[in-house]
């Protein structure tokens, strides 16, 4: 960094992250139900990037590669471990810290212990009544008990992982946690230090469920023609799934309950987007805009029905494709209007916004520049490593999904197949597609997964007969509080 480089004109850093919003839930991109209009108007101020990929795709390790800039062979969490603490690496709160500036993160952070503040200043939270941890109330919980509704956040009665259920939130809107969110990184824009820059991270819980927007964005699309689940060809014979599909599969819901949850997870969306813009609002009144970096990103995706599944884990486009939009400042000169296709992973977003904020990117850090020139080839994904595990590897074109369990493959030409309702892997004029496809994932096994591979080829595990369990949607249901 230039040490001449004046503190009170290196570039602000606004970092926004939304959980479990599919990627290609935007309207400037592939779906012009959805009203997405602050998200529109920040990708015509930068770069939308449409091939973003969580590589791990749930809350836990994707904010770890988030925070590291690593990927998870390195970071650690491939599995979704609750009580795993977060790694001997330097993080982006702290690398921006070391750099001179002021660090603040508001919202969800899945971070163990809850109250770790991963290089930050501060944080203040909202950990969606993830008790069960050991916080006896997080931010928002004090802040609903300050306002005279002590334990009442969940009282609506929809479960935090119930995506099929959708009611309009309970409570008056200004009691949202998506308004809370933005109230409170307001008043930390507001509070800070004038003599120094900032790296602000606003996490939003939003559009993961409870499906329980304010009434009012409900009503946005009750005439809206709601598209239904899709369902690909390889899915609709339950007895040849590979286990670990099996094992997610979720019992068919009544279209009315289908249809509802998706235009609440819509009314979402809007909700979140419209809050964002009372930030990027503080930010021109307080005169920063023009000076401030703006990068909003996922965790994940979300199903949303689509080939029978809600949820997230798998590596399907609307469970592991993510929203990446990136506005730099004007006198960065990169442009405006842009559309990138390279793939993009969320350990990118650490080397990019260090670099665009002229900062040395530690030597830990695993992803590329995403205003850099390097590109990569192909995109490998993992995620579990019981029977659930899956792994894939996304090149440009095609997409291989592989099961262990039962030594399954799935081959999808996203080209030609966007929604993935054709698995190719067993079709001759495929067939090179799937053989380098799968020598590249089998190069990238390591550790338990090598005992996957006998003599260079795949040969996965016995395949398992599924025993039907109990319905587990009722272990993210959250309770009464008596604070």
């Amino acid at each position: 960094m230039d040490s001449d480089h004046s503190q009170l004109t290196r570039p602000n850093v606004l970092l926004i992250c939304v959980d479990r919003w599919p990627g290609r839930h935007n309207a400037a991109l592939e779906q012009p139900t959805i009203l997405t209009p602050t998200l529109d108007q920040l990708g015509q101020s930068g770069i939308v990037f449409t091939n973003a990929y969580s590589t791990t795709p749930s809350c836990i390790p994707a904010r770890r590669e988030l925070l590291t800039g690593t990927l998870s062979p390195t970071h650690g969490d491939r599995a979704f471990d609750e009580k795993l603490r977060m790694p001997d690496l330097p993080t982006l709160g702290q690398t921006f810290r070391n750099a001179g500036y002021q660090a603040f993160a508001v919202g969800k952070m899945h971070v163990y212990p809850q109250r770790d503040r991963v290089g930050f200043d501060d944080i203040i939270l909202s950990e969606d009544g993830r008790h069960h941890l050991g916080m006896r109330a997080d931010d928002y919980e004090l802040y609903l008990a300050d306002q005279g509704y002590p334990g009442q956040a969940w009282a609506h009665g929809a479960g935090n992982n119930a995506p099929f259920m959708s009611r309009p939130w309970h409570l008056p809107e200004h009691l949202h946690p998506t308004n809370w969110t933005v109230r409170e990184m307001s008043r930390t824009i507001n509070r800070r230090d004038p003599t120094r820059p900032a790296f602000w991270l606003m996490s939003f819980g939003a559009p993961h469920p409870p499906y329980t927007p304010p009434g009012g964005y409900i009503d946005l699309y009750k005439d809206a023609d709601i598209p239904m689940p899709f369902v690909g060809e390889w899915a609709k014979d339950y007895d040849d799934l590979p286990y670990a599909l099996k094992a997610r599969k979720q019992e068919p819901y009544p279209e009315i309950a289908l249809r509802e949850a998706r235009r609440a997870a819509y009314a979402l969306c809007t909700h979140l987007d419209h809050q964002i813009r009372l930030v990027i609002g503080l930010l021109r009144e307080e005169g920063l805009l023009d000076n401030t970096i703006i990068l909003v990103t996922g965790d994940h995706g979300e199903m949303l029905g689509n080939h029978g599944y809600f949820g997230h884990g798998d590596f399907y486009e609307d469970s592991s494709r993510i929203i990446m939009t990136l506005v730099p400042t004007a006198a960065s000169g990169i442009g405006h209007h842009i559309k990138d296709d390279r793939l993009a992973v969320l350990a990118d977003v650490m080397p990019t916004l260090l670099e665009l904020c002229d900062i040395q990117v530690p030597n830990e850090v695993e992803g590329l520049s995403l205003i850099g020139e390097r590109r990569r080839d192909v995109v490998y994904g993992e995620h579990f490593t019981d029977g659930r595990a899956t792994r894939m590897i996304r090149e440009s074109q095609y997409k291989l999904i592989y099961y262990p369990v039962g030594n399954r493959v799935q081959l999808f030409n996203l080209d030609d197949d966007p929604d993935e309702i054709h698995n190719l892997a067993g079709i001759e004029l495929h067939k090179d597609a799937l053989q380098r496809l799968t020598t590249l994932l089998v190069n990238r096994l390591y550790g338990s997964d090598l005992d996957w591979i006998e003599e260079g080829r795949l040969v996965g595990l016995p395949d398992r007969e599924w025993v039907p369990q109990p319905e587990s949607g009722l272990h993210g249901q959250r309770g009464l509080r008596f604070m």
